[in-house]
């Protein structure tokens, strides 16, 4: 059956079903979603639960758009009649092409109402259809830009979202047809991220489908990429989707690069990952450039990755391809990581990849999801999958930070905390500040240098991807520990001198594992003196500058930079990372449902991966698999 046949038929189930005076006037698929024009919004709205019934028996994500728009200055005034006014309203942007306005407000819940109530009145008040986004407590850069960006674009993007549509519901052979049906069959091919840290990239195939999992940078060689030129690949054309974990720069430094060398397909991603993405490889591409490194790609080409992404929420099952359905579960690792879940063929197999993940609660998030509908395949990080790779209990970790801050401050000294921008910053920083808040450690400034406070306001742009204690205490107590008034950003080279040469504090700097970034002025000036401490709350990948002097090194060659000499107090803090430890990996395993039928053990070290899919075959007796980079395994 033809595209336009399919529509047709879809129209006319539609319209079998919504009341008797509501007209269709259109179908059309747009991306995942299969929209729905017609000249009577205001009657779909009425209709409650029209739309999920809709959804239900057609197995299609379903948006409503008018073909008839009120005019906006008239539609922008009834909104802020129907909103109440304690929603904090700050934006209101009208898009004619999509028939979409869209609200920025402080209070998005107030703007949504009780189980979308507040949405309905808008819809029926002026035809539109509202969509409702947070503006960020701490202004961010980057989700400024990315939406203004977004809307500059639309009239691309609709007709992006349309070949992409057309391309995921393309004709498969009939299912009746014996050649078709025995030529049944999905492999996952390994193109990075095996028996090393790095460079994560997967590729999930069918007869009829190409999706790539992840496009990292390997953080301890530089240069180092996914093997993106093997013939399973290429193309790039031929991918279907590019799917994104999560926005650390091992999983998605390289997503850009794709569309350089002729992907033109859609990337999809949590709203959050594609903010937290745009932030790293902007900032990515600045320090290689500093560095007088060759850059991969340019800003040109993370513009045509935003133009291109496709967000979704946890929860929400999508189709890709033909032949794939996508769904994100919460990983618990970094805000807006993901499990992601393909359900392949009609119920014929399910692959889950965890990206890095975490199976236990956080200051920042819940644990990661391990209840799946069907999984027959699971491909699980193993960074911290060795036997003797048991980190501190969070409370331990905490107070063996407290003491340290308080043994530095009480000397004179300055403790240095290199951390990732995303995810072990903003739990270090929720841990500190609470320990001041509650007279652990003394009052003293908390500077924040490189990328921190950019990607902080982010998290505080999506606080309903925090766990629910966080939740509560910005929503219902009115207190975001965000904003606490001890931190303050280091935005110029002349407060970072001062900072060097001030008085004692804390000193919370990109990058983590010491391969670049600002940490290292820090480092250059106050490695010398003893009364300072450099605490490590984070992985440290072999190679990189952290792992040396982790493991004791006390002269660190820095190529041109000379050597530094390292007197100051070495610590290493293990319960801040964001990774499951090694009984965590074994615990997820044990009371994952459904139980997979295989599991291979990836993103870790190779002694980790093999000591863990080893380790998780004699325990639970499910086959399991160390592969190495460039290998495919087929799974039915």
């Amino acid at each position: 059956m033809q595209i336009e046949e399919r529509l047709k038929e879809l129209k006319d189930k539609i319209n079998d079903k919504v009341p008797r005076g509501i007209n269709v006037t259109q179908v059309e698929f747009e991306g995942p979603e299969l929209v729905i024009y017609t000249d009577d919004p205001k009657r779909f709205a009425d209709e409650a639960d029209l739309i999920r019934i809709l959804a239900r028996d057609l197995r299609k994500r379903i948006v409503v758009r008018p073909t008839i728009l009120e005019d906006p200055e008239k539609a922008h005034g009834e909104i802020k009649s129907v909103v109440p006014e304690n929603a904090g309203i700050t934006d209101i942007f009208f898009d004619a092409d999509t028939g979409e306005v869209l609200i920025e407000a402080e209070k998005p819940g107030v703007v949504i109402g009780k189980n979308g109530a507040t949405l309905r009145e808008i819809t029926k008040a002026i035809g539109w259809t509202p969509k409702v986004v947070r503006t960020p407590p701490i202004e961010s850069s980057t989700v400024k830009q990315v939406r203004q960006y977004l809307r500059s674009v639309n009239e691309d993007r609709k007709q992006f979202l349309r070949t992409i549509g057309r391309r995921i519901h393309r004709d498969l052979p009939p299912r009746g047809d014996e050649t078709a049906r025995k030529d049944q069959w999905a492999r996952v091919t390994t193109l990075g991220c095996c028996r090393e840290v790095g460079r994560a990239a997967f590729l999930l195939s069918t007869p009829h489908s190409k999706v790539l999992i992840d496009c990292g940078e390997k953080p301890d060689n530089a240069g180092a990429t996914p093997y993106l030129y093997v013939p399973e690949i290429y193309p790039l054309s031929s991918l279907d989707a590019v799917v994104l974990t999560h926005a650390h720069l091992d999983h998605c430094a390289l997503v850009p690069l794709l569309y350089k060398y002729g992907y033109e397909g859609p990337v999809y991603s949590t709203p959050p990952t594609r903010d937290l993405s745009a932030m790293l490889q902007l900032d990515y591409l600045d320090v290689i450039n500093k560095e007088g490194r060759k850059v991969p790609y340019s800003s040109n080409e993370v513009k045509t990755y935003i133009k291109h992404s496709v967000t979704l929420n946890y929860g929400s099952v999508t189709d890709i391809a033909p032949d794939i359905k996508l769904t994100f579960h919460n990983a618990g690792h970094i805000l807006g990581s993901a499990i992601a879940h393909f359900h392949i063929g009609d119920g014929m197999y399910n692959i889950a990849f965890t990206g890095d993940f975490n199976y236990a609660k956080s200051r920042l998030f819940n644990p990661a999801i391990n209840q799946f509908p069907r999984l027959e395949a699971l491909f699980m990080e193993s960074t911290y999958g060795g036997s003797n790779d048991f980190q501190q209990a969070r409370a331990d970790c905490e107070g063996m930070l407290y003491e340290t801050i308080n043994r530095v401050l009480q000397r004179g000294g300055k403790v240095i905390i290199p951390a990732f921008s995303v995810g072990r910053s903003q739990e270090v920083m929720l841990a500190i500040e609470e320990g001041m808040r509650t007279n652990k450690i003394p009052k003293v400034k908390i500077y924040l240098d490189g990328m921190i406070r950019e990607a902080t306001a982010i998290h505080t742009t999506y606080p309903e991807y925090l766990n629910t204690d966080l939740r509560n205490q910005i929503f219902r107590e009115g207190m975001n520990p965000f904003l606490a008034e001890c931190f303050q950003q280091v935005d110029s080279q002349e407060l970072r001198e001062k900072v060097i040469s001030g008085d004692p504090c804390v000193i919370i700097s990109t990058s983590g594992m010491l391969n670049g970034g600002p940490v290292m002025e820090y480092l250059m000036n106050l490695a010398q003196d003893e009364k300072n401490a450099l605490v490590f709350v984070g992985y440290q990948a072999d190679g990189t500058y952290g792992r040396r002097i982790q493991k004791g090194w006390r002269e660190v060659p820095m190529g041109r930079k000379g050597t530094i000499t390292i007197n100051l107090e070495i610590v290493t803090v293990d319960g801040f990372s964001g990774h499951s430890d090694r009984r965590q990996l074994m615990n997820y395993i044990g009371q994952i449902s459904p139980r997979p039928e295989k599991i291979f053990c990836i993103h870790g070290d190779e002694n980790n991966t093999i000591d863990l899919a080893s380790s998780i075959y004699k325990r639970y007796h499910i086959e399991t698999h160390s592969p190495l980079n460039l290998e495919t395994y087929r799974m039915v």
